[in-house]
């Protein structure tokens, strides 16, 4: 069954309509009719339910059959990675990040980062288009790019960051306990410079390995989050 999404969706709403491209996508590839059920989020737990009742060039209406919404995750992963020359790969990242789960993407500006830019607007919407793939009810939050020093300084603790110098590190599947927040760090495929270590330490940030072999930017953030994901269901029985 697919999921569609409504930014401005109220659990009181009667009804939804939908036009020009979600009523084509809907009538067109869907191939929905008239009394096919359909689910809307709004992205912030919301699971609305309704019918089709009517159907027309350029919009589709669907009344409403229930609503319930979904208490808030209790554990939040965010993850910081460094901006990428590449933009597909930038937007593949965030497309299969948001399916697995992350909670929250902060864009940074390292060092030895390749690129400096970054389009908010686009990655927002693959971030939609894969939360309703994966049928999440919570749109992950997209932060704009920021630097590593304002990162570390806005976040508190409960940081990890992952690099390849040498230094005494940890594997996630040997960390003894994980909070409830977890903040990561990704540098880019040149890694962070040793300045960018040093103030993460500094701040409290703990330093992880992703194992023995060298990662593009994007694989490294993949690999990070869901190994935090299984690492807490391992210690804790839940996620």
């Amino acid at each position: 069954m697919s999921i569609f999404f409504n930014k401005q969706l109220h659990k009181s709403n009667k009804e939804v309509i939908f036009l020009e491209d979600e009523a084509k996508h809907i009538i067109k590839v869907l191939r929905k009719k008239l009394g096919d059920e359909i689910f809307v989020t709004n992205g912030q737990g919301l699971k609305w339910n309704g019918l089709i009742s009517s159907i027309g060039i350029k919009q589709v209406k669907v009344k409403k059959l229930k609503a319930t919404i979904s208490p808030a995750p209790k554990n939040n992963i965010h993850i910081a990675i460094s901006l990428i020359k590449n933009r597909s790969r930038m937007e593949w990242f965030i497309e299969k990040a948001t399916e697995i789960g992350v909670d929250e993407i902060t864009p940074i500006i390292c060092t030895n980062s390749e690129s400096k830019n970054f389009n908010f607007n686009r990655s927002q919407k693959i971030m939609i288009s894969a939360m309703k793939q994966s049928k999440r009810l919570f749109l992950p939050k997209l932060n704009p790019i920021t630097t590593v020093k304002d990162f570390l300084s806005s976040q508190g603790n409960n940081i990890y960051i992952a690099h390849c110098h040498e230094h005494e590190k940890k594997l996630i599947t040997q960390l003894e306990s994980i909070n409830s927040n977890v903040k990561i760090m990704i540098g880019p495929e040149g890694d962070f410079s040793v300045d960018e270590i040093n103030l993460s330490i500094d701040n409290g940030a703990i330093p992880i390995s992703l194992g023995p072999n060298r990662l593009r930017t994007e694989t490294a953030g993949i690999l990070a989050i869901n190994n935090f994901i299984i690492q807490k269901y391992i210690l804790y029985g839940d996620y």
